[in-house]
């Protein structure tokens, strides 16, 4: 239970104090490195004889874009970058654990946030795609006496996303706190690797991909 408590880090003097939480101030770490690194990988790049850095660079971007190319198709490609951004920070926010930090995304408003983002994204890419007659027809489809259950889907579908994201990088914080207090030692390394790298880049991987197909299925 003390794990769903997120701390207060420090106050903003303003309304009364407002309060800077953990979860916060490691995302804005998190923005600062990768802005920094962004800069410092792309400061020198070249059309002829590029290096070894930008050649992985732009093949890990090729593949992201053919990823999501084929989940959202032609008409979702303006929201590759958001689908890039967010991947990227969802898997540094489940990784920065090993660094000593406690991951953002086990703060149940990081996690809202980022559903609450998704889906207005793709209500967002509906309407620009139908119009927003077409978007409120589709509410309708294929029948009216579905209206209800569509709108529901509205609110079920964030949740769904953040509750998933927050469960499992929660679960797997407990589980790790929980066996570095039986055996502390040795023995939990190889469950660092499963819990901290590979179910962390799984949960992000997992998002963005549901948040993709939605977005798909909006401007089809």
């Amino acid at each position: 239970m003390e794990e769903l408590n997120c701390e207060t880090v420090f106050k903003i003097p303003l309304f009364g104090g407002i309060g800077v939480s953990e979860s916060t101030v490691v995302t804005w770490i998190i923005i600062a490195a990768l802005t920094i690194l962004s800069i410092i990988f792309v400061r020198n790049l070249k059309v002829e004889n590029p290096g070894k850095i930008q050649l992985a660079l732009e093949s890990l971007f090729g593949w992201l874009q053919d990823f999501f190319d084929g989940i959202m198709g032609e008409n979702g490609r303006r929201y590759v970058p958001y689908m890039i951004t967010v991947i990227l920070y969802i898997a540094v926010a489940n990784l920065i654990g090993l660094l000593g930090f406690k991951p953002p995304t086990k703060d149940m408003n990081v996690t809202a946030g980022l559903a609450i983002m998704s889906i207005v994204l793709v209500e967002f890419a509906a309407i620009r795609a139908r119009g927003t007659k077409g978007w409120l027809k589709k509410f309708m489809e294929p029948m009216a006496v579905v209206l209800p259950i569509n709108i529901l889907e509205l609110f079920t579908r964030p949740l769904s996303l953040c509750m998933r994201l927050f469960g499992n990088v929660l679960g797997s914080f407990v589980i790790m706190e929980l066996i570095k207090m039986l055996v502390p030692l040795l023995v939990p390394i190889p469950f660092n690797c499963y819990f901290d790298i590979f179910d962390g880049l799984i949960q992000a991987y997992v998002f963005v991909f549901l948040t993709a197909l939605y977005v798909g299925e909006a401007v089809e």
